[in-house]
């Protein structure tokens, strides 16, 4: 019987470990929320998950924004590719050093105007290995690699939209930097999932020894 619950627990702990790696292990721009025709920050999180460094990130730019300034990262450089009426569709940001190692993550700063009637911003993007593999970070919510979505909210117009639009300027920086909350909160769900199932196991066992 000991041998029993002792695989059990592992089971359930192995499987918690793997369900909050994955779950927060995502390529995602931020902010998540934004105001239609506010000017914002974006940034691209980007994690490394491989045993080898991230060498080049690649962003596809939705119609639904507009984008026009980058920050300069060290020991990263950009380029990007415009359309024939000269709005830039994609950048890539490419490491001119060791890149992102697997245990490290990054942060790729841009700036631009949200549409006037965005509903949402899907951004489409590309993560290439020091080994050449790539993943395309562009399925749906709920693919295994699945695109960042910023949801877009109506501009209420006047004072209270110009409130609503630096708010959402201060929050992408804040998001970016100290998004602690949301990225535990897999892990949180997860050690809930685990405890409940050690308190069903144990009361089971009571039951049995009973009977």
């Amino acid at each position: 019987m000991k041998k029993q619950v002792t695989a059990l627990l592992s089971t359930l702990v192995l499987s918690t470990i793997a369900f909050a790696g994955t779950a927060s292990a995502h390529v995602v721009v931020y902010p998540q929320e934004a105001t239609q025709g506010s000017y914002e920050k974006f940034t691209v999180r980007v994690p490394t998950e491989k045993d080898v460094p991230t060498t080049k990130v690649k962003i596809d730019i939705p119609k639904d924004v507009e984008i026009s300034r980058f920050e300069p990262k060290e020991g990263w450089k950009y380029n990007i590719q415009k359309d024939s009426s000269g709005l830039i569709t994609s950048v890539t940001w490419t490491a001119t050093g060791a890149g992102l190692s697997p245990t490290e993550f990054g942060e790729f700063n841009m700036q631009g105007k949200v549409g006037d009637n965005a509903k949402k911003i899907i951004w489409k993007a590309y993560q290439t290995y020091k080994d050449g593999s790539t993943v395309a970070w562009e399925g749906p919510a709920d693919a295994e690699t699945p695109a960042s979505i910023t949801t877009v909210v109506k501009d209420n117009g006047g004072e209270e939209g110009s409130h609503a639009s630096a708010t959402n300027q201060v929050a992408a920086g804040n998001e970016a930097t100290d998004n602690n909350s949301a990225s535990t909160l897999p892990v949180t769900l997860s050690i809930i999932a685990l405890a409940l199932g050690v308190v069903s196991l144990i009361l089971s066992l009571r039951k049995n020894k009973q009977n």
